[in-house]
């Protein structure tokens, strides 16, 4: 059976909204190069509602629920269940990935902020960062360390615009 998402796409004239067919579920928007909001979220919840603390405590991206949500930076974010999301609102930064969840590569190479797919991640030194695509993902993994240290570098400015 095919799973269906929506997909949003931002343009000049604002979202736009498709239904595509893959197999995970999970709402992205399409590569931009302007601020929308210091966490990548999608209608208001964080990283299209993925349980970051699954990626800790499953090694995994779990699709969360807003029967377990929380509230952490002008977002709301979904869990799979409530001890992970008791988990965050202990401790968000822990759990919370990196340059707001936006795409760890392309903050760092590119100056610039892009979506993230849930299964393009990255655990170092107990920081989650995540990427674009697999393309992008093989990018950032041949030279982790030198675009950790431009990203925590650019996103400063990046995440206050």
């Amino acid at each position: 059976m095919l799973k269906m998402s929506k997909r949003r796409f931002l343009t000049s004239g604002g979202v736009v909204t498709a239904l595509i067919g893959f197999g995970v579920v999970y709402k992205t928007l399409v590569p931009t190069t302007y601020r929308a909001q210091s966490v990548y979220s999608v209608d208001g919840i964080a990283l299209g509602g993925t349980d970051v603390v699954a990626y800790f405590t499953q090694n995994k991206p779990i699709v969360g629920s807003h029967t377990y949500a929380a509230d952490w930076n002008g977002v709301a974010w979904h869990f799979a269940s409530a001890q992970n999301r008791d988990s965050f609102a202990a401790a968000p930064e822990r759990f919370a990935p990196q340059y707001g969840g936006f795409c760890a590569w392309a903050v760092a190479a590119r100056k610039k902020l892009y979506s993230t797919q849930a299964e393009n991640w990255t655990i170092e030194n107990g920081k989650l960062y995540l990427n674009y695509n697999d393309n992008i993902q093989a990018k950032w993994l041949k030279n982790k360390q030198g675009f950790i240290a431009d990203g925590d570098r650019f996103w400063p400015a990046l995440s206050s615009v």
